[in-house]
């Protein structure tokens, strides 16, 4: 999703059923918006991150399903 303006489609993929957490922070750390938080079935999902609220810059975004966790790098251009 590198560099979006003001909306992009984060797309990730689970192999098994588990509680998924997602969550967007700023580049000092700072926790901006949780966007998945539920249980999810496995397989593809897509999800929609609307950041016209927030200025332009480097985020992060971490997913959480079960023991896993991946953190991903995106760039805000407004």
């Amino acid at each position: 999703p590198n560099p979006f303006n003001p909306v992009t489609t984060i797309n990730y993929q689970i192999p098994t059923a588990d509680f998924v957490v997602l969550k967007i922070f700023n580049s000092l750390g700072k926790e901006i918006k949780t966007i998945v938080n539920e249980y999810q079935k496995e397989g593809l999902h897509t999800i929609n991150f609307d950041a016209s609220e927030i200025s332009s810059g480097v985020y992060f975004y971490q997913i959480t399903a079960g023991d896993f966790t991946a953190n991903k790098k995106m760039m805000l251009m407004k």
